[in-house]
């Protein structure tokens, strides 16, 4: 069960709500695994916030402005494809 105090507190004095979201409901926005948003989070590409049973929480207007592409401290990776991966191409020797 998710604390609501978490999602309808005011964030930054501001009185500004920011819904959190699980790594599941960001996973199905950028259409990967749960558990590709959690290495992303570990690895700083994304904020996260904890909740005090150590559950994982994204802030929703982050994660959307990743989608949208808006510049920001944090970026996903882009996935490398066969024709940018390093040494692609190349022959196998061994």
């Amino acid at each position: 069960m998710v604390d609501d105090r978490l999602s309808n507190a005011p964030q930054g004095g501001s009185g500004n709500r920011d819904r959190l979201l699980t790594p599941g409901e960001v996973a199905t926005l950028f259409r990967v695994d749960p558990k590709t948003v959690t290495r992303w989070a570990s690895a700083g590409r994304i904020g996260s916030i904890r909740t005090p049973g150590g559950h994982r929480r994204f802030r929703e207007s982050e994660v959307r402005a990743l989608l949208r592409g808006v510049d920001s401290e944090v970026s996903v990776p882009a996935q490398t494809t066969p024709q940018s991966a390093p040494f692609a191409g190349r022959p196998v020797v061994g």
